[in-house]
């Protein structure tokens, strides 16, 4: 494959054409530049890609973000719609981190007024987010517990008064889908989820306290409710190590039943039984419930961190009202239009963002960078209402490690008056701004492109990292 093999449809989408391979489906996209897509060359995101578009089912297009890299099946930033009566489902067209998405909080408050507080209140977080479910200590939930999250979400917690009615109203789905079984999730997922209630995890999750530098749509700012200078809080986190052990067991299921429903696949990486089959059933209702567990950490971690809040500034300070939660690893059922009817889909998004019209769209940065509040455009219907999920990598983990050492990245964001929390250097190393495209290219070419369109950049104030 190379560059002769696309078409360009304009400066921000390019098509590889359904005949470039005997077995695709339908085309392949990449909302990606001229220069993106030279790049995109280095890994194999563009030969996943391709091979999604062989998926039996697949609609219209499989398409990829301009954050795309190389994943598990599908690239990171990949999108693609199933037909619910011939597709199939692919645990790889959600990825290991089921739900892994975005919270944001946002304050009264401007940088000038909490300035003095930022050292204190980075180091209050930091004690209460990694800590689970106890005043500074994990507790086990039971397995009897954390099946009501698998099955409650979000809600549950509401309930048990860990977060306000608001907070549902500002997620995705109410912070629940309704498909969740938690007799479908394994005994072992469920216990590796026991103790990860409120916790942010490592790799690039992260939590940061961050202030509004830049408007870009006044309008959809004061809609929002966010204004210049304003203190805000950004979560990025998901299923931890339940969501990973689903994943791994229904990879393992699919890929022993796909001979029987006769799908051979380019990548066994791949792994998909039919939607409506019995595996693709089971495997939906306890990605469901993955995703319900994802909603309800990062509602627990809301918590801590308003906690966190209220212990520096005071109990009467102005409280964190939640913007919006939205996941960029999932596969739900959504209904659009497909040759002029209103067709049920299976939609993966993998590493990309869910941006329906109107809906706030939370794109992080890598550590240290700017990241961005969008909204989503009737314009972004060619793309199933999809966007980029941040800046995507370019460099592996130990390729950075290899060329940066977390006491430096550290030692830098500090020179930028940037406040970190860190339990490990290396985890640091791992997520060095170095290893990531830059946000702020990916970011025009989704508003360029009109997936999404911008409303607001951020910057970061202090960083706490997971355990």
């Amino acid at each position: 494959m190379n560059k002769k093999d696309f078409r360009k449809i304009n400066d921000y989408l390019w098509e590889i054409p359904k005949s470039f391979r005997q077995d695709m489906r339908v085309p392949a996209r990449a909302y990606i530049t001229d220069e993106m897509l030279e790049d995109a060359f280095k890994d194999k995101s563009l030969e996943q890609l391709v091979n999604v578009a062989a998926l039996p089912g697949v609609v219209n297009y499989s398409m990829a973000m301009p954050d795309m890299h190389e994943g598990y099946g599908f690239p990171i930033g990949g999108v693609a719609a199933m037909r619910i009566t011939d597709g199939v489902i692919s645990p790889g067209g959600v990825g290991y981190d089921i739900n892994c998405g975005m919270k944001l909080l946002k304050s009264d408050y401007s940088e000038k007024d909490l300035r003095l507080h930022l050292d204190k209140l980075a180091g209050e977080i930091q004690k209460e987010v990694p800590s689970g479910l106890g005043r500074g200590r994990k507790i086990k939930l039971s397995v009897a517990e954390i099946d009501k999250i698998l099955e409650g979400g979000a809600q549950r917690l509401i309930e048990q008064g860990y977060g306000e009615k608001e907070d549902l109203e500002n997620c995705e789905s109410n912070g629940r889908l309704h498909q969740a079984d938690a007799s479908l999730v394994s005994d072992n997922a469920k216990n590796r989820g026991r103790d990860q209630v409120g916790t942010l995890g490592s790799g690039n999750h992260f939590l940061e306290v961050q202030k509004v530098e830049e408007i870009f749509d006044e309008k959809t700012a004061q809609v929002f409710g966010l204004f210049k200078d304003q203190v805000v809080v950004m979560i990025h986190t998901g299923s931890r190590g339940l969501g990973h052990q689903i994943a791994t067991d229904y990879i393992r299921i699919m890929m022993q039943a796909m001979p029987k429903y006769g799908i051979s696949l380019p990548d066994r990486e791949l792994a998909a039984c039919p939607i409506n089959s019995p595996e693709g059933k089971r495997y939906f209702g306890a990605m469901c419930a993955g995703a319900n567990y994802a909603w309800a950490n990062r509602q627990m971690i809301a918590h801590f961190v308003r906690r966190a809040w209220e212990s520096v500034l005071g109990e009467n300070c102005c409280r964190l009202t939640a913007l919006y939660d939205v996941a960029h690893n999932i596969a739900k059922i959504e209904k659009h239009k497909v040759d002029d009817k209103i067709l049920d889909l299976c939609l993966h998004r993998k590493g990309a963002t869910r941006a329906f019209p109107g809906q706030p769209v939370i794109i992080p940065g890598s550590m240290g960078t700017a990241s961005y509040i969008l909204v989503g455009q009737e314009s972004g219907k060619d793309a199933w209402y999809s966007t980029c999920h941040g800046a995507g990598r370019m460099m592996s983990r130990h390729e950075a490690m290899r060329r940066v050492s977390g006491q430096e990245v550290v030692k830098e964001l500090e020179q930028k008056g940037i406040i970190v929390k860190c339990w490990s250097y290396r985890g640091i190393a791992e997520e060095a701004p170095i290893a990531y495209k830059d946000i702020n290219n990916v970011v025009e070419v989704v508003h360029n492109a009109g997936l999404s369109k911008k409303v607001a950049k951020l910057i970061p104030l202090a960083v706490i990292k997971g355990e």
